[in-house]
């Protein structure tokens, strides 16, 4: 390895311009983590906010921006024995991932899925592990309920739908125009309801509720999703795009038996992201390897361009997700 990598830093915070070319130390592994020289990033929401001086890093963490990537394993600390150099792997990253390598935890890996490619598999850890730690285990999804997710043409909508469909969920899916609803509707949405034209909480309660609403836009969507649950319903928060504020009526929570939860995962300890990882490796690999899902691909953009493909992700036009070309 060089002793020095190239890599975009966080120069202040503010708008995607931010984002500038850097060069910073190659890290070296500390006990029970690897260095992955990494060929693709994915970019994520999370990474815009840290940008703006919205989302700070953990202490430990690298101040680069960067949550997952898909590389080749360059080094194992003291403790590893899962891995070996020279493995292809994708992982979730404490930070970090807009480099040519970056450090994680080595329980934060997962081999590439059979017959994807190094790009695809850079997709796969921020979006699976976030839907499935609140989809599946804090929301406790089961097959034949009505599934609501916002946001469906998303890098998590896309991955919702899919994993939710697959489990066999009755899927439905908000999105922005009428070609994102089609979208969703083509990775298993029952229906997806363009939010411009029509309002979600009357379309669900048509079909009797939703048991389980995953939401990232808050705001005034919170009073409107807790009316669009179905008695003992359940409303996972992940992200707040129109704030975490609201005047909400707790009483329909009481009387209907609601139950509203939540979670972000960068905070979590590395012993749970590293159980999610195994549940992950147990339960959804072997449908990537069987090519029963994947990710929905967007754009990429090279690492030197952080700063557009923030531009892009900030307008709200993908589908899907948006990668860096770091190697």
């Amino acid at each position: 390895m060089n002793e020095t990598m190239r890599a975009v830093e966080i120069t202040k915070a503010g708008g995607p311009e931010v984002l500038q070319p850097a060069t910073r130390p190659v890290p070296a592994p500390r006990t029970g983590e690897v260095v992955i020289r990494l060929a693709w990033a994915g970019v994520n929401r999370p990474d815009a906010l840290q940008r703006a001086g919205l989302y700070a890093p953990p202490p430990t963490a690298s101040d680069l921006p960067g949550l997952e990537g898909a590389g080749e394993i360059v080094a194992c600390g003291a403790g590893v024995s899962e891995w070996q150099v020279g493995d292809r792997v994708c992982a979730l990253l404490p930070g970090g991932g807009y480099a040519e390598y970056v450090a994680t935890p080595a329980a934060h890996c997962l081999p590439v899925p059979a017959g994807m490619g190094l790009k695809e598999a850079a997709c796969l850890p921020e979006t699976f592990f976030t839907v499935w730690s609140n989809v599946f285990q804090r929301g406790a999804l089961k097959a034949g309920e009505r599934f609501l997710v916002h946001g469906g043409s998303s890098g998590i909508g896309t991955t919702a739908i899919q994993l939710a469909h697959v489990f066999g969920a009755r899927v439905f899916a908000t999105a922005g125009s009428d070609a994102k609803c089609r979208v969703c509707e083509r990775l298993g949405a029952e229906r997806a309801i363009n939010y411009r034209e029509a309002d979600f909480v009357e379309a669900i309660l048509a079909e009797g509720g939703a048991d389980l609403i995953l939401d990232m836009v808050g705001g005034d969507y919170l009073p409107r999703n807790v009316r669009a649950l179905a008695d003992d319903g359940r409303l996972v928060q992940i992200a707040f795009l129109q704030g975490p504020k609201v005047e909400l009526n707790f009483a329909q929570v009481m009387v209907r038996r609601l139950t509203i939860t939540g979670s972000t995962l960068r905070p979590q300890s590395d012993l749970a992201k590293a159980r999610i990882a195994d549940a992950l490796r147990a339960h959804v690999w072997p449908l990537l390897d069987a090519g029963r899902i994947a990710p929905v691909m967007d754009s990429e953009f090279p690492l030197t361009e952080a700063a557009a493909a923030h531009a892009r992700l900030e307008s709200s036009g993908h589908i899907g997700k948006i990668v860096l070309k770091v190697g």
